[in-house]
């Protein structure tokens, strides 16, 4: 039996659809982001309403491709299905988009996508090391933040910078609380609905409100817990899922290991721990600690990445971790490279079980990934 407030967590997309209709209607700006890397706290010390846009549905892609190439990320084409098509009602209600260089698929979309709404780009450095990266990132906070000044005629002062910090940092340690609840073995809280609870946190137009929920499901599931409620029992293998970010819609390789029999403890990703680990310094000069904190972020796109290696290792001895399964987008290229690395590290250096699976949105190639799956999780149990 499911906690009674995952029904009104599942709730929220289509609660906060409405709600940002009527925030738009009634004169808030609203800026729609794709990104972990993109700074949310400068869109709310803009007095704006910060989004994440849709961009995990298969629906929108055979739409895109009359655009775009069929051999292209399934997120990109997603993403720019929803733009073209008017199915996003964030996207549709959005006053000016930002937009990141991480990778150069990411990066010709834009191209395409800024014919349809005011848009920003930061130009994301590279590598995450040095005073260089560092100072680069900053002018590109810089500019954001001038960008929205401009646009929507305001001014975004050094106080309000510091209060939406505040306000990110409190969504960043409720959520993070949350996903490590399942640490704990058993795990309380199936991968599925701790990757719902994480992915429509993006779409919350109250932010107060959103962190309130997400504080009162932790209370349910601790009570759960108490009196020894788990979504598992702990012979399950537990699994660290890594890679592409996935939402609703993108979910058919964690939903097929679930359904396997695998309990997904932990969520590396970008849409799951990989953007609550590091909190913004709230002592720092905004600006400089907004760049610190988002560069630090382990992305696939950055050269070198061990970012992401220290952190998998983390999670994997936090969580108790029985085998590494890491997905990858067809025609993502940084993903499905660095894949390789990180296979030698979880089996080299980790000594667990790892799977790569490469794939895109559809259903398609269901029944084969079920069969890997299976065959990975009886090599654990044996």
């Amino acid at each position: 039996m499911r906690p009674e407030l995952m029904t009104e967590i599942e709730g929220l997309r289509g609660v906060n659809s409405v709600k940002i209709k009527e925030a738009h209607e009634a004169g808030k700006k609203v800026v729609g982001m794709y990104c972990v890397f993109s700074p949310q706290e400068i869109a709310l010390a803009a007095d704006a309403i910060s989004v994440t846009l849709c961009g995990t549905s298969n629906d929108p892609i055979e739409e895109a491709e009359k655009e775009l190439p069929r051999n292209l990320c399934p997120l990109i084409k997603s993403s720019y299905g929803f733009a073209i098509t008017d199915k996003c009602p964030y996207f549709y209600f959005s006053d000016v988009l930002l937009a990141e260089t991480t990778c150069d698929g990411k990066k010709k979309m834009y191209e395409l996508m800024s014919k349809l709404k005011p848009m920003h780009i930061m130009n994301l450095p590279q590598t995450a090391q040095g005073e260089e990266a560092l100072t680069l990132w900053k002018k590109e906070m810089v500019y954001f933040k001038e960008f929205l000044e401009k646009e929507f005629d305001v001014e975004i002062t050094e106080d309000k910078l510091k209060e939406a910090i505040q306000l990110m940092n409190r969504e960043r340690i409720a959520m993070r609380r949350l996903h490590q609840l399942n640490a704990h073995k058993p795990a309380p809280i199936t991968g599925m609905d701790m990757m719902l609870a994480q992915w429509l946190k993006g779409f919350n137009v109250d932010k107060e409100a959103g962190i309130d929920l997400i504080e009162r499901f932790i209370v349910e599931v601790e009570d759960r817990m108490e009196k020894g409620i788990y979504a598992f029992d702990e012979n399950a293998p537990r699994i660290l899922l890594t890679g592409c970010p996935i939402g609703l819609g993108s979910e058919k390789a964690l939903r097929i290991l679930e359904e396997s029999g695998a309990s997904v403890v932990a969520l590396e990703n970008c849409t799951g721990y990989k953007g609550l680990d590091v909190l913004v310094d709230e002592e720092k000069d905004p600006i400089e600690a907004l760049a610190e904190k988002y560069l630090s972020t382990p992305c696939s796109c950055m050269t070198n990445n061990n970012g992401r290696l220290d952190l998998i290792e983390r999670l994997v001895k936090e969580y108790q971790v029985d085998g590494v399964v890491d997905l990858t987008w067809q025609a993502c290229h940084t993903y499905n490279i660095e894949s390789f690395t990180v296979k030698n590290f979880v089996r080299d250096e980790l000594d667990l079980p790892f799977l790569q699976l490469e794939t895109d949105y559809s259903d398609s190639d269901v029944g084969q990934i079920k069969v890997r799956v299976e065959a990975f999780l009886e090599g654990i149990k044996s």
